[in-house]
C-alpha cells in the first residue's frame, strides 16, 4: 500500500476526476461481463437468471450515464 497521496502531480489527473472515470469504466465493463452471463443464462433455458443479470446491465448501463455526465459538466467547469 502506498503512502503517498495521488493528487494528480503524477497522472495528470486529480483523484476526483480520476475515480469519476475509474467508475464509469467499471460500469460498462460490468455490462458487457453481464452480456456474457445473459447469454449463458438464456442457453440454459433460465429466463429468470437472465432478465435479473438484464436489470443488472441496465443499472451498470445507467451508472457509466449518469457518470459521464458528471465528468462532463465537472471538466466544463474548469
Amino acid at each position: 500500500m502506498s503512502t503517498t497521496a495521488e493528487t494528480g502531480n503524477v497522472t495528470g489527473t486529480q483523484d476526483k476526476d480520476y475515480n469519476i472515470i475509474w467508475f464509469v469504466e467499471a460500469c460498462l465493463s460490468n455490462a458487457l461481463r453481464l452480456e456474457t452471463y445473459i447469454q449463458d443464462a438464456e442457453r440454459a433455458g433460465d429466463s429468470e437468471l437472465a432478465d435479473f443479470f438484464r436489470r443488472a446491465q441496465g443499472e451498470s448501463r445507467k451508472g457509466a450515464e449518469q457518470g459521464k455526465d458528471m465528468l462532463a459538466r465537472r471538466l466544463a467547469a474548469n
